[in-house]
């Protein structure tokens, strides 16, 4: 009998995803993309040296009324601290004022490359 295997078979204990919702009082500010690429950039790939927005691992921000969600991948899905990612991408994104909910999700598609990384992630990493 042959089952049809998905990656996460093979990460057991690892959260594909992050949710939280907050009680903020209703603002008009919607909360501008670059706030949260700020945040985002505070968060260190734990095996390279540099974060993971510059080496391309936030795949889409979207903000709908201060609800945001990200898709993000990680360099390598066998990565021990896989689970942990969305989680710090999430509470990295929580001290921004406004936000209603947070949602992070991990995705494997397309697959992560290194001509995803920004030139300044290159450039520390001696890529070209």
């Amino acid at each position: 009998m042959t089952e049809d295997k998905n990656l996460k078979d093979f990460m057991p204990l690892k959260s594909e995803s992050y949710f939280k919702e907050f009680n903020n009082i209703i603002t008009k500010n919607l909360i501008r993309e670059e706030e949260i690429i700020k945040c985002i950039k505070t968060v260190m790939d734990p095996e390279i040296p540099v974060n993971i927005y510059d080496l391309g691992l936030i795949y889409s921000i979207k903000n709908m009324n201060n609800n945001i969600s990200i898709e993000m991948t990680l360099t390598n899905p066998n990565c021990p601290v896989a689970g942990q990612m969305p989680e710090n991408v999430g509470k990295s994104i929580e001290i921004l004022n406004g936000i209603k909910s947070i949602e992070i999700k991990l995705v494997w598609s397309p697959p992560w490359n290194k001509d995803l990384m920004s030139e300044d992630a290159k450039l520390a990493l001696d890529i070209f």
